[in-house]
């Protein structure tokens, strides 16, 4: 009988929460802050590819990769291999007061992946949150102009400059008083919801309009922006892409008034759409990208690429105790290696064969209202009534929660998404089960509904 992790999908073996699973709760819920979210009672023990096995063990398939982290999967053997090498050399002693011989290495790669032929350069981070904080500061310095613009829908992070671009979620804002000045938001182009009845492919024009006819002639004049800052999909928001010529546009405006255009790549990047930067499909060359999640397979790092003629802070400028420790760049290079051999072709197959399999879900389902994304980046929109498109967020969570008893890990993305974001690895049976599974759930929630 093959062990809990060798198997390939879910095998459950008690009711859930099992009995250690419920022990943790009580202790979490005695000594955590309650300011995490968590959707179901998963008390994760072990993983390895995409199972996750939990302390009463329980085998889960992962389709959540921890929020799109485990770009190589769990524990893959090579990422094990460079942590345990590295681990053993080197631990940490600062690259902001000394050199790492594999800081300009792992630099050097990621430069030669983001679009354009303009040398690069590269900071490292510890989180996506603290590359949108730096390339805030970048846009600034680099342009000497204080404004931002960013998007509704958006989720840059919670500390309070990533926060103050972040418009998915008021109780993300909530409490905190204010936030940093010279900040507006406009809509972000969502054909589904378009409010001028656009496709996916023309949505946002009156967007444009708004930034240039209202946006630069009322509130912030051009010369004074900074930054223009967008996720080619809306990860938090509900997976969301934006149109190939919005972003097209988007960066002519830029080009046009000397703006940063800066793109948070850190749920959508590391070839998890089938190219390293989902801003690739649309051609465009941003002049900041930033990075973090699936970079290092489940390790801290983030980074900020940027082209050499915008890099040019002096130092002291900015700095970092932990970022681009050497133990997360082994485990980045290794997760590099993995992606750019083979799991980045993987991603666009097992998405495209994702998408074939759940293209009739609009019509088979009531519930659903549309899918859509790129890759192993999908998301299923939940509504109530197809005609209206009345957002269902409770038939969401029922859905989710579902899952979890099924066996199935996903996660909800915006106010009524389901987002699938699995491992890069995964195979044909394991999408199959991933499909089938949530068929049963979508079943049973229209039941309910």
């Amino acid at each position: 009988m093959p062990t809990t992790l060798e198997v390939k999908t879910p095998r459950l073996v008690t009711a859930l929460p099992g009995p250690n699973a419920k022990r943790v709760l009580e202790q979490d819920a005695k000594f955590m802050s309650p300011s995490y979210s968590r959707d179901y009672p998963l008390v994760a023990k072990r993983g390895h590819g995409a199972i996750v096995e939990d302390v009463d063990g329980n085998a889960f398939l992962d389709f959540a990769a921890g929020i799109a982290v485990c770009s190589t999967g769990h524990c893959h053997p090579k990422v094990v291999a460079a942590i345990q090498q590295q681990a053993a050399e080197l631990i940490h002693m600062s690259g902001t007061d000394f050199y790492y011989e594999s800081m300009p290495q792992l630099a050097e790669r990621l430069g030669r992946t983001m679009p354009g032929t303009e040398s690069k350069k590269v900071f490292f981070t510890n989180s996506g949150t603290e590359a949108i904080e730096g390339a805030i500061k970048l846009a600034r310095y680099a342009t000497k102009r204080d404004k931002l613009i960013a998007f509704y829908g958006c989720f840059h992070g919670r500390s309070m400059g990533a926060l103050s671009l972040t418009a998915s979620k008021s109780t993300q804002r909530k409490g905190f008083g204010a936030l940093l000045s010279g900040i507006e938001h406009i809509p972000y182009p969502y054909a589904y919801r378009c409010a001028h009845g656009h496709t996916a492919e023309t949505c946002g024009a009156e967007i444009l309009e708004q930034l240039e006819g209202q946006i630069f002639k009322r509130l912030f004049d051009p010369e004074d922006v900074a930054g223009i800052i967008i996720e080619p999909i809306q990860g938090e928001g509900g997976y969301v892409p934006a149109p190939k010529f919005f972003l097209q546009e988007l960066q002519r405006i830029c080009r046009q008034h000397g703006i940063m255009f800066i793109v948070d790549e850190v749920q959508s990047g590391m070839g998890r759409t089938g190219k390293w930067w989902a801003c690739e499909h649309a051609g465009i060359e941003p002049d900041i990208l930033c990075s973090a999640k699936g970079i290092a397979s489940g390790m801290p790092l983030g980074a900020i690429i940027a082209k050499e003629s915008v890099m040019r802070w002096k130092p002291g400028s900015h700095g970092t105790t932990f970022g681009g420790n050497p133990v997360c760049i082994a485990a980045a290079l290794a997760t590099m290696d993995l992606i750019e051999t083979e799991y980045m072709e993987n991603a666009r197959q097992m998405g495209n064969y994702l998408f074939e399999r759940l293209a009739d879900w609009t019509k088979k389902f009531k519930i659903v209202g549309e899918v859509r994304g790129r890759g192993l980046m999908i998301g299923i929109e939940i509504v109530r009534d197809q005609r209206t498109k009345e957002r269902s967020a409770d038939l969401r969570n029922m859905i989710v929660d579902l899952a979890f008893h099924k066996g199935l890990l996903v996660l909800g993305a915006g106010e009524n998404t389901i987002r699938l974001s699995p491992p890069l690895l995964i195979d044909h049976e394991q999408a199959d089960f991933a499909a089938l599974t949530l068929e049963a759930c979508f079943r049973e929630a229209e039941k309910k509904a």
